[in-house]
């Protein structure tokens, strides 16, 4: 299965591979080395492997380099060979491709944003669309709704709430429907713990409401 990055399209339904994505995106972003080397030797049987290799590629711009490593350093002790491509293109292409894909994620947010950023620092806003939305989120491999998706359960995990709004929101810009995120976030519940899934919850809630 091979969907470009940047395809749009509606996800109306949490099948069991995306639900299963998700609960390795939570593993991998905030898991223990023992939970993370069961849940992708798991991944190999339920996950189609694009899928996986996509998210542990993408897991270094909201986890860190060294989790990134660990999970396919796991990864590959099941599956030996890399079935993602390697990058391609070249700055321009990324930069070009990253802004299509940052504005499709942030919608009437999109100038703001880049406002902001670069108001923070110009160096930032230039990794965030070559290296972030270039260079990893609009590879192929994996859809930009899934990709989202994986983004908010790594956000929930790490108690990162200003990315999760922000990324909860974009979900919805790409195309997921609000009951799949409802879905998405009953089940990585178990994997937040109560009081951490009951934030969660609040938040999706006002996200919807506006």
């Amino acid at each position: 299965m091979t969907t470009h990055g940047t395809s749009r399209g509606t996800l109306r339904d949490l099948d069991d591979a995306t639900q299963a994505l998700v609960r390795l995106a939570v593993v991998i972003s905030a898991g223990t080395d023992h939970q993370v080397m069961d849940a992708i030797a798991r991944a190999r049987n339920t996950i189609p492997p694009e899928w996986v290799e996509e998210l542990i590629l993408q897991t270094h711009l909201f986890a860190g380099f060294p989790r990134a490593l660990n999970a396919m350093r796991a990864w590959r002790r099941v599956s030996p060979e890399p079935v993602s491509p390697a990058s391609t293109g070249g700055t321009s292409e990324w930069r070009e491709t990253g802004e299509t894909t940052c504005a499709a994620v942030y919608g009437d947010m999109y100038e703001r944003l880049r406002q902001n950023i670069r108001h923070l620092h110009p160096a930032l806003d230039d990794w965030m669309i070559v290296e972030g939305y270039g260079k990893v989120l609009s590879r192929p491999g994996l859809d930009l709704a899934r990709r989202e998706l994986c983004i908010v359960a790594a956000c929930a995990a790490s108690g990162q709430d200003r990315q999760l709004h922000s990324h909860l929101h974009g979900a919805r810009n790409v195309g997921v429907e609000p009951g799949v995120l409802d879905g998405v976030i009953d089940a990585i519940a178990d994997l937040l713990g109560d009081a951490r899934a009951r934030s969660v919850r609040l938040l999706w809630a006002r996200v919807r409401g506006k």
